[in-house]
């Protein structure tokens, strides 16, 4: 597969730019607060929790335009990858200035880079996408999101060997998002990926044992858990996606302090392995 890729092909989506404005509302806020369990969301004026912002992380595409998988057709936007899987793989986020609820937006978004891998499984396209969020007042948010494409497993081709989740954490809490929350995920972000919803093709098309975890929800999750103990905003936020995590798991969010105003999280599943790593960064 790896041969036919044409990578010069593909990198010449590098520089492509996207620009579209959007309105943080008082539904997605309420939205938000409900799926993690808040007793009042925000109000107009009020501060938008971290990573709320995704809620408007891309313009709805129509529906003539979503692919077989849920997510849009390729070769807009994004470089038309020929490799059937794509997951939002992390990112980097760094908070240059609060939003508030009912500001409004521009994002504007620009193709990075366009890379080709051989990894254990096949080959991996990684595109680096960079979005800069404004309001009326400058800039807000600076982000680089990394989506990972990759091949089908073969039939019988066992699950990678996850790293063992750290034994020392300074804080640890039981999450178990079942497959309501990952469906009430799904709609607040418009995110149409089936493998977050619709079990059957999640296991005979992707091949996955079960509904996956967003990447995202559990970003934002690593990110609530953290800024509930914190009295200083965090400024920079990094993470990784390790290996999926599933509905139904007993799953578990920890956290570290690791110096300096930084900090290590992450999430990991019942048998003790990372699905997801994070650094924060506090300010002084």
């Amino acid at each position: 597969m790896a041969n036919a890729i044409d990578i010069a092909h593909l990198q010449g989506w590098v520089g492509r730019s996207q620009s579209n404005g959007e309105t943080v509302t008082s539904l997605q806020a309420a939205q938000f607060a409900a799926l993690f369990d808040r007793e009042a969301p925000p109000r107009q004026g009020d501060i938008v929790p971290g990573l709320w912002h995704w809620a408007n992380a891309f313009p709805p595409q129509r529906q003539s335009l979503i692919g077989p998988d849920g997510h849009p057709v390729r070769g807009g936007f994004l470089p038309p990858v020929p490799l059937p899987r794509r997951m939002w793989a992390g990112g980097e986020v760094s908070f240059l200035r609060p939003i508030r609820v009912d500001a409004l937006l521009r994002r504007n978004s620009t193709i990075l880079s366009v890379t080709l891998k051989e990894g254990g499984s096949g080959p991996l396209v990684f595109v680096q996408v960079q979005h800069e969020i404004s309001d009326r007042e400058g800039p807000a948010i600076s982000e680089i999101q990394n989506i990972v494409y990759r091949d089908d497993p073969a039939p019988g081709q066992p699950a990678p060997k996850g790293k063992p989740a750290p034994a020392d954490a300074d804080h640890s809490e039981a999450w178990h998002p079942d497959e309501v929350a990952l469906f009430r995920y799904s709609a607040a972000t418009f995110n149409g990926h089936r493998i977050h919803y619709d079990l059957p093709y999640t296991r005979e098309v992707e091949g996955y044992p079960g509904l996956v975890v967003q990447g995202p929800f559990t970003a934002t999750k690593l990110f609530s858990v953290l800024t509930e103990k914190l009295e200083s905003p965090v400024v920079r936020f990094s993470y990784r996606g390790m290996k999926p995590l599933f509905a139904g798991d007993a799953l578990t969010v920890a956290l570290k302090a690791t110096g300096d105003g930084q900090y290590s999280i992450w999430a990991a599943d019942s048998a003790g392995e990372i699905g997801m790593q994070a650094e924060a960064q506090v300010a002084p």
